[in-house]
């Protein structure tokens, strides 16, 4: 026999499927829910945490759990584009805001840039659909990319740097956590109920195996979803 909470999940994917509750919209309280099923809440709280870890809800502290787009947008963990590409494989609607740029003092350490290296940094807030919901902080090693100007930043800086300055960029290390926002992400994105960020910081080397970028990109949870593609070996 089925349990109870599995149930009370296929019931709730149902509605939301038939658009009983649309996108945005919010689902019942618990207590609500509760009453409709005639259970306990804590039966009730594991289908709901089955519905946010399957991406159809997203709870929102002193709010309650809003139905999110089941159809994320897919942003790749392996392979190198640019957001510019992305954006444009997506369709989406999208507007980049240049919040800042600027030259280190330090942090070459974190950064793994040589101490004598000059960096310069921009920091970049991505909208889409009216929304911010990703923070772009980009590294680079004057070595290889000068300072570029607010008009380049706006648009795509890897477009400038395979086309104008003729570099080959050849892999990025990388790793995915998920962290508390920060003063700066509540400022600067559109953050309201959220009590997690996603952000992927990327090592990025030319061809020659020489590191000229670092970028840190922080993502809100309930937009996007992150795919990899794995291939067995047998040894």
């Amino acid at each position: 026999m089925q349990k109870k909470y599995l149930t009370i999940y296929n019931d709730l994917v149902k509605k939301i499927q038939t658009h009983v509750w649309p996108v945005s919209s919010m689902l019942p309280s618990e207590n609500e829910l509760t009453t409709q099923y005639q259970t306990s809440r804590e039966t009730i709280r594991k289908a709901l945490n089955l519905l946010s870890q399957n991406g159809y809800i997203q709870k929102i502290q002193g709010k309650g759990s809003v139905v999110i787009d089941i159809h994320k947008f897919t942003f790749p963990v392996s392979g190198i584009e640019s957001y510019a590409e992305l954006t444009k494989k997506l369709n989406l609607k999208s507007k980049t805001i240049v919040h800042s740029i600027g030259y280190l003092d330090s942090e070459h350490e974190m950064l793994n840039f040589n101490s004598a290296d000059t960096v310069w940094n921009v920091v970049r807030i991505r909208e889409i659909d009216g929304e911010k919901i990703i923070l772009d902080k980009d590294y680079f090693n004057e070595t290889y990319v000068p300072r570029l100007s607010k008009e380049i930043c706006e648009h795509s800086i890897y477009d400038y740097i395979e086309n104008e300055l003729g570099l080959v960029i050849g892999f990025a290390q990388k790793e995915i956590v998920v962290e508390t926002p920060t003063v700066e992400d509540r400022e600067l994105l559109d953050l309201e109920g959220f009590s997690n960020i996603v952000v992927i910081r990327s090592q990025v080397y030319l061809d020659d195996a020489k590191l000229f970028q670092f970028t840190e990109s922080r993502h809100r949870p309930d937009k996007f979803r992150f795919v990899d593609f794995a291939r067995r070996v047998k040894n």
